[in-house]
Parts: structure tokens; C-alpha cells; sequence
């Protein structure tokens, strides 16, 4: 198994190429798909595959913080690339909504005068449709909203954890120094104290070689005294 820093980003790069793929193929095929219904369950999975690709770009922007410095720069510009891949593909998304919804009002259009006399409160059934998507819409921007403000918390929660790493490690290195300051003052207290203990002993044997030649000369004294007499 790569345990490289750069795996898994790659793992989530090769996925991601794969969704663009299956998002490329599935649009192609609804384009030539005759029934609206079809062309319809079509789009929607296109949106699903959309989605997914969205969150490996989320991963790929977490793990790409723990690249290497040296190396960092070239996979922020492939990620830029599967960024500018996939907002072509959102766009071409949004534009067989269009022509799909621009194809359901001229149909409705032309049976309007069918329903021209109706008590119906929503109007031709055109009306009905357009106020469906629209609130499927809106329920897709409020579930890509809770999976953006998700993915910021993620984040922020990360941040959190490496500023605390960063601080405890911080103490860790303070600690550290005052232990070796604490250190070098214990080295130089016992330094000094072995100074005095060898100056006292210079001292002390001074003092011996003072007596034994003061003893020495003591009993050569007496004894010249004592041959001379």
C-alpha cells in the first residue's frame, strides 16, 4: 500500500476523472434521448454524479495540505484543472435544464387552449412544472448550502486541531529550553563549587608542605645541635 503523502490525493484525483467521465457519457445520452421523462431522470443523475465529484474536490483540498512544500505548487494546479473540468460540466448541467424546461413550456404551450376554461388554480400544467423544479432547486441549493457549511466546519475543526498541536507543541519546545537553562545553571553552580574544592586543596597542601618543612628543619636542628655538642 502507497503511504506517500501524495496517495491519496492521487486516489481521490483518479475517481474524480472517473465521475467526469460517467457525467460526460450520461450527458451525451441525454441529449439524444427523445422523452422528457427520460431526458429528465437523466439530468438528475448527472447531478448525483455532480455531487459526488464535488466531495473527492473537497478531499483533494484537505490531503493536498499535507503535501509537501517542494512538490505543492503542481498538484495545486492539477486540482485547479479538475475544478475548471467540472464547473464545464455544472455548466452544461444547467443548460439541458434550460433547454429541457424551454422544451416542456412550448409543449405546454401547445395544448394550452385545451385548458383556457379550467377552474384549475395552478393554471395549464406548465405552471405546475416550472413551480416543481423550481422547488427542487431550491431544495438542491439548500442541501449543497448544508454540505458546504459541513465541509467548513471540517475544516475549521482541522484548523483548531493543528493550532492546538502547534501550541502544545510550542510548550513543549518552552519547557524544553527552561529545562536546559535550569541545566546549564546546575552545570555552572557545580562548576564553581569544584574550583573552590581544588583551590582549597592547593590551600590545604601548601599548609602540609609548610609543616613538613618546618618540622624537617626542626629536627635538623636539633640534631647539628646535638653532634656539635
Amino acid at each position: 500500500m502507497d503511504t506517500s503523502p501524495t496517495a491519496l490525493f492521487d486516489s481521490y484525483e483518479q475517481e474524480l476523472l472517473q465521475f467526469i467521465d460517467t457525467i460526460r457519457t450520461k450527458l451525451d445520452s441525454s441529449n439524444g434521448e427523445n422523452e422528457q421523462e427520460q431526458r429528465k431522470a437523466s439530468l438528475r443523475r448527472v447531478e448525483m454524479e455532480l455531487e459526488e465529484a464535488d466531495e473527492m474536490v473537497s478531499q483533494m483540498e484537505i490531503e493536498i495540505q499535507g503535501i509537501p512544500q517542494s512538490v505543492r505548487a503542481q498538484y495545486h494546479a492539477r486540482l485547479r484543472s479538475a475544478k475548471a473540468e467540472l464547473s464545464k460540466y455544472k455548466k452544461l448541467l444547467a443548460e439541458s435544464r434550460a433547454q429541457l424546461a424551454r422544451a416542456d413550456l412550448l409543449s405546454s404551450s401547445k395544448g394550452a387552449g385545451a385548458y383556457s376554461s379550467s377552474d384549475e388554480p395552478y393554471g395549464p400544467s406548465s405552471d405546475r412544472a416550472r413551480l416543481l423544479d423550481g422547488t427542487a432547486i431550491l431544495e438542491q441549493g439548500s442541501k449543497r448550502l448544508m454540505q458546504s457549511q459541513t465541509i467548513a466546519l471540517e475544516t475549521e475543526n482541522q484548523g483548531a486541531e493543528i493550532l492546538m498541536n502547534l501550541r502544545t507543541q510550542r510548550e513543549q519546545i518552552e519547557n524544553s529550553r527552561n529545562t536546559l537553562q535550569r541545566a546549564d545553571l546546575a552545570i555552572d553552580r557545580a562548576s564553581g563549587t569544584l574550583k573552590k574544592m581544588v583551590r582549597r586543596m592547593y590551600q590545604q597542601r601548601a599548609v602540609t608542605y609548610s609543616i613538613i618543612g618546618v618540622l624537617v628543619l626542626l629536627i635538623v636542628i636539633i640534631a647539628w645541635e646535638k653532634l656539635s655538642g
